[in-house]
């Protein structure tokens, strides 16, 4: 397992960690993604223990707080070997005080955080969602406060746009507080417009992806492609998966089936490693339903595609920037006769 700072900070993360949203099945959504039990959970945890991937990302929203609870569980006993990782901001319940975060909940869900997982302090705490309801500046100080309190380590969001987390680097610069290290964000080879603005934002502002749901939804684990349906009850047949265009998927599914045949590597492993040579990337995170699964899936940290595999899949997955990525490009590519750089190589 290769390891690497988050951001510029000094914790050091694994390239791959483990997501926990498939922990409990609380409800009829998370029931798609999985049900997995406090056994099944300290065994996925082990076999991520034993592999190096000792970052496990959950949320207080993943079965209403059952993911969390789980965990706790699991890493009972052996807190110290693992980087914790939640996340808050999402709905938990009824009325406006459950949803969204204001620095009143910010401090109230994680402190109920913490009591599920067991724990006095979360290495990694994530905004979930952007709160347009809230000022930045409430935001900040109530993580400042948490960070001073020694509740949490380091904090991220997760989900934001450009320009709010640019709006919440350039604040916490201003009112001399710390910035969010992280941004865990979607991006996978079916949806690339991370890459548009939020990768370079990323690389300018040193402030590290975390990646989830790097296989689309279950699309791209080789069960779903051009010539096989997705298997009634698999995740990728339900409404828990990612929507897309069948066509590009299908040419996607394609490109990977060839490179599978000729690197021995599973579709599932190939878009995970993809993912790994891109830039910003500081963490993939995978989820499991069982330990094969996971440990099939963990292999990804050590494969090193060649530039020609990464090209093939590039142009498999390219689509057309939105405005005004395209112009942007466009005038770029004028300007610089050398190569386009990954984030406009459409």
């Amino acid at each position: 397992m290769k390891y690497v700072p988050l951001g510029n900070s000094d914790l050091i993360v694994p390239v791959l960690s483990l997501g926990t949203a498939t922990f409990g099945g609380g409800n009829e959504f998370y029931k798609k993604w999985g049900a997995t039990d406090a056994k099944e959970a300290t065994e996925l945890v082990s076999v991520a223990l034993d592999a190096g991937c000792n970052l496990l990302d959950t949320a207080d929203a993943y079965s209403s707080g059952l993911s969390e609870e789980i965990l706790g569980k699991a890493i009972a006993g052996r807190r110290e070997k693992v980087i914790l990782a939640t996340k808050t901001g999402m709905r938990m319940g009824p009325g406006d005080e459950n949803i969204g975060t204001s620095g009143e909940r910010i401090i109230r869900a994680c402190a109920a955080s913490l009591r599920r997982l067991g724990t006095e302090h979360i290495d990694l705490y994530q905004l979930h969602a952007f709160d347009a309801q809230t000022p930045v500046e409430e935001m900040l100080r109530a993580l400042d406060r948490l960070l001073a309190e020694g509740k949490i380590g380091q904090y991220g969001v997760s989900n934001f746009s450009g320009w709010h987390l640019m709006k919440m680097v350039g604040l916490a610069d201003q009112h001399q507080l710390p910035r969010p290290v992280s941004h865990q964000v979607y991006y996978s080879l079916v949806d690339r417009e991370f890459e548009w603005e939020l990768m370079p934002l990323a690389l300018d502002q040193d402030v590290s992806s975390l990646i989830w749901s790097p296989l689309a939804g279950a699309k791209l684990t080789g069960k779903l492609g051009r010539n096989k349906l997705a298997p009634e009850g698999s995740r990728a047949a339900t409404n828990a998966s990612m929507t897309t265009d069948l066509e590009r998927l299908y040419t996607i599914t394609d490109e990977l089936e060839s490179l599978s045949k000729e690197t021995g590597h599973s579709i599932a492993q190939l878009s995970i490693a993809w993912l790994l040579s891109r830039p910003s990337v500081g963490s993939v995170v995978i989820g499991a339903r069982n330990a094969d699964q996971l440990r099939d899936n963990l292999v990804a940290s050590s494969i090193r595609l060649d530039f020609d595999h990464i090209a093939r899949l590039d142009a498999a997955s390219a689509r057309r920037p939105i405005y005004p990525y395209w112009h942007q490009s466009a005038v770029y590519s004028e300007r610089n006769p050398a190569p386009v750089p990954v984030t406009l190589n459409y």
